[in-house]
């Protein structure tokens, strides 16, 4: 899983490499017919979509949101950005840097564990405020992890892997500020429950907001998709003048 700060494909945790290489196929049609098939981290990502549409705790606008961006990956696909070759173009970066593995597994940590806690934990309390405003963050965060894996095991070109993680991240961010402004304006005469699940949940607001901003603005923007655009276009020049 990427956890939400760039597609599956290009940065991958270390047990990801572990379980690649002992399911490789012995011919190239086995291996695409295994691609079609959801990875276990995206049918666990998948569970979490499950389980908070059916509590009611996502709108019809984050429902929406996710139906657009399926139907729009496949259509720029086909119009701006097809596929260079039949195969999946190669990973923007280096599969075993582990750099980027730690920060893969803080945005997992922060963005999807500890939220995912921190509202079951409100289920407990019965903190329904802080429920509501934390599922649509958590919604939209798995939903990006399994768009995520789509585009990669269906064979998506680059420029269109590149738009699921900056599409998302772009509309998360106005969910935790709503996340956020909803855990500041509790006030003890307002919340009956226990004030440390008001810091804890301003707290991890907060950490997912700075978090998700640097990973838009410092990391997606300037870093991953100037450089998977380069590849793209360069790799299209490279098969032309072949």
């Amino acid at each position: 899983m990427s956890g939400g700060v760039g597609p599956c494909s290009d940065i991958r945790l270390p047990k990801d490499e572990n379980m690649k290489n002992q399911t490789k196929s012995p011919s190239n049609s086995q291996k695409k017919t295994q691609q079609r098939f959801f990875t276990f981290r995206q049918l666990n990502v998948l569970a979490v979509i499950i389980v908070f549409s059916s509590s009611g705790m996502v709108s019809v606008e984050d429902f929406g949101f996710v139906l657009f961006s399926l139907i729009y990956i496949y259509f720029i696909s086909k119009i701006a950005f097809p596929p260079i070759s039949p195969q999946t173009e190669p990973p923007v970066f280096g599969e075993n840097n582990r750099a980027l593995n730690l920060y893969v597994s803080i945005g997992a940590l922060v963005g999807l564990f500890l939220p995912i806690a921190y509202i079951f934990h409100g289920i407990y309390e019965g903190d329904t405020e802080g429920i509501k405003a934390a599922a649509p963050h958590v919604f939209l965060l798995a939903s990006q992890v399994f768009m995520e894996g789509v585009t990669f095991t269906d064979g998506f070109s680059l420029p269109v892997r590149v738009f699921v993680p900056v599409f998302y991240n772009s509309r998360r961010i106005f969910t935790i500020m709503e996340w956020l402004s909803s855990e500041i304006s509790k006030v003890d005469q307002e919340y009956g429950g226990d004030m440390r699940r008001v810091y804890m949940g301003r707290a991890l607001a907060a950490a997912n907001m700075a978090f998700w901003c640097f990973n838009l603005f410092g990391f997606l923007l300037p870093v991953y998709l100037p450089k998977a655009f380069k590849m793209y276009y360069y790799s299209g020049t490279s098969k032309i003048k072949d």
